[in-house]
């Protein structure tokens, strides 16, 4: 079986005279979760329509749970839960006559998963009190309860803190941790803050204005942020060797184009210059470097201010 849950190969989509989607290849694996960032408007929810089978590209394909026959694609959409934009709700029922409705649509057998689905989002207290007076919290679990109610494989999540307070995002975070960590539940998730997704993603896909920037890793993401002191000098191979000698330490990386990344010393510099420079070697550059999250996502994107 294949790792890839989800594989896109020159997803596009085009509406009358703009691109959407512009040849997007992004790739989820099997149990990880998968921030999907980029401003409002760069095509995220247009990705996450097509592959839920709400919208149809205009070229390339999808591959989902190893499945890229377009005529077999909505077998496999059956094993997916999803929140696209606003869920549909029936504002004059209840939570429980809601999941009956969507638990019917489905064809999911037995009632069993309606209250233990309620019971998961926090929502098995409102007995008879209708949809219409649920606060907009309320409709997101309820949104959500809906997506989980078939014990999907995939979650996909299009900006699911909107309309959230601080207390319902830290609620909705834990438990996308829970599900992920009990169940093994891979979960795509896509929001326009980058900060929400460092909390929860294992990898991460940027797009902007309808192309896919770039595919990272956390890891990968943390390590290109994290600030350090960028260090060339004449003699790099002499250089490593002072940094282990002189300032005792093995927290830096000797990079291909003939710099080093020191990450001790932060606070410190003239200390570094001064072991290089007794040493006799020749500092050509020697700066801070590091981004936060958020700077180094904006000058991926060009520095363009959300919309």
């Amino acid at each position: 079986m294949s790792e890839y849950i989800l594989r896109t190969s020159q997803l596009s989509k085009k509406y009358k005279n703009t691109l959407a989607l512009d040849d997007v290849n992004i790739s989820v694996k099997k149990g990880e979760i998968y921030g999907f960032i980029g401003q409002n408007g760069a095509g995220k929810s247009t990705l996450l329509r097509i592959v839920t089978g709400l919208s149809f590209s205009s070229k390339g394909s999808i591959e989902l749970f190893g499945e890229n026959n377009p005529s077999m694609l909505s077998d496999a959409q059956k094993r997916t839960g999803a929140i696209i934009e606003s869920p549909a709700l029936f504002p004059n029922m209840t939570a429980h006559d809601n999941l009956e409705v969507h638990r019917l649509q489905k064809g999911i057998p037995g009632r069993e998963s309606i209250n233990k689905t309620l019971e998961l989002v926090g929502l098995s207290e409102t007995g008879n009190k209708k949809v219409k007076n649920f606060s907009l919290g309320m409709k997101q679990r309820l949104g959500l309860a809906i997506a989980l109610l078939s014990d999907p494989e995939l979650l996909i999540l299009d900006e699911p803190t909107n309309g959230l307070d601080p207390m319902g995002i830290a609620w909705l975070r834990e438990l996308i941790k829970k599900l992920n960590r009990e169940k093994g539940l891979t979960i795509l998730i896509s929001s326009h803050i980058l900060s929400e997704l460092h909390q929860l993603a294992s990898r991460y896909g940027i797009i902007h204005q309808g192309k896919l920037l770039e595919e990272i890793s956390a890891k990968e993401l943390d390590e290109k942020c994290r600030q350090h002191l960028r260090i060339k000098v004449d003699q790099q191979a002499k250089g490593a060797t002072i940094l282990e000698s002189t300032l005792s330490t093995t927290d830096f990386e000797v990079m291909p184009d003939g710099t080093m990344k020191l990450y001790a010393y932060l606070d410190d510099v003239r200390k570094v210059s001064k072991a290089l420079t007794d040493n006799d070697l020749v500092i050509e550059h020697l700066s801070q470097n590091g981004d936060s999250l958020e700077s180094y996502f904006r000058e991926l994107v060009g520095g363009v201010e959300d919309e």
